[in-house]
């Protein structure tokens, strides 16, 4: 019954076509026009037919019918199936997915599929793939520390670009708890810090470090202008936005050296910038409340990047 009116369908529409274009024309007669009626459909055509005709492509339109390979679709239906097809799933991310970025990773929050960024913020042995990165570099064969008494942390922390990064360091086991928990509590701040690499990842040169602006902690070395161990050797100290927040001590000769170089134009403690360290800072109040002293209240040289544990 169906093919039978799309039969019906299509002569109808061609009679109709041609007579509207006899008609147009001009050229046309009356008798040519009925010749024309009985070799199409055998019978003449009235506006009734003409009419039913119209609602049957109508139908067709709606229920989907074809004509040969064409399917009759109202454009209603076209634009709304484009629009569903350009609409596609966003994709998440998975804890595992996160926990396996490299640090300096953006993570879109949009995509993350956590309900608890606890998971996020993890606290682990040095893992040999860890162990084969730091040795030699910024971990050195000692009688004072060994890697078991190391934990490596992974955090999230609010990049100066206003997005979420993937962050690592190391610290000692005795306070790595604690330290991640204050970094969880300063991303869920909004808190800015730009840069958390291993120090490693500069060769263990903390002045290449400081220079850009990467925050660390571990790193068997001496003091500054010094012989004696620095507090990083044991993984009992961090540095924050070090550029923003320098190491300022003087020299053999009384000159005035300031650590990182290209952090000079932040020495000067008086002027008011982004990113700089004082007591009304949230990262003083946190490490500060938790046993760490700050480098920007010693009286000999200033620190201000510098929080270490003493407890």
């Amino acid at each position: 019954m169906i093919n039978r009116n799309i039969r019906m369908v299509i002569s109808l529409l061609f009679l109709s076509i041609t007579i509207i274009s006899l008609n147009a024309c001009g050229t046309g007669n009356e008798s040519e026009q009925k010749e024309m009626e009985n070799t199409n459909t055998g019978a003449s055509i009235d506006e009734a037919s003409l009419t039913t005709a119209g609602n049957i492509v109508a139908e067709g339109a709606n229920t989907g019918l074809s004509i040969g390979n064409k399917l009759l679709t109202p454009p209603e239906a076209t634009a709304t199936q484009a629009t569903e097809t350009a609409a596609e799933p966003i994709m998440q991310l998975s804890t595992y997915e996160v926990n396996h970025m490299t640090a300096g990773s953006i993570v879109d929050k949009e995509r993350l599929n956590v309900t608890d960024i606890t998971s996020l913020f993890s606290v682990s042995p040095i893992s040999e793939d860890i162990l084969g990165r730091i040795n030699g570099i910024s971990y050195k064969e000692n009688n004072q520390i060994k890697p078991a008494q190391l934990r490596h942390l992974r955090i999230l922390h609010k990049g100066f670009d206003g997005e979420s990064h993937v962050g690592e360091l190391i610290v000692n086991e005795a306070l790595a708890d604690t330290v991640c928990g204050i970094l969880k509590e300063l991303y869920e701040n909004n808190y800015p810090i730009e840069k958390m690499h291993l120090v490693d990842e500069y060769g263990g040169d903390d002045d290449r470090s400081m220079a850009d602006n990467n925050s660390s902690a571990f790193n068997y070395r001496v003091v500054a202008g010094t012989t004696h161990l620095s507090k990083h050797s044991l993984g009992l100290a961090i540095d924050i936005n070090p550029r923003y927040n320098p190491y300022i001590r003087t020299g053999k000769n009384g000159e005035t050296i300031i650590d990182p170089s290209n952090g000079s134009a932040y020495a000067d403690r008086n002027n008011s910038f982004a990113y700089k360290i004082d007591k009304n800072d949230l990262a003083y109040k946190l490490f500060t409340s938790h046993g760490f002293t700050w480098g920007g209240s010693w009286n000999t040289v200033k620190d201000y990047q510098h929080f270490e544990f003493t407890r």
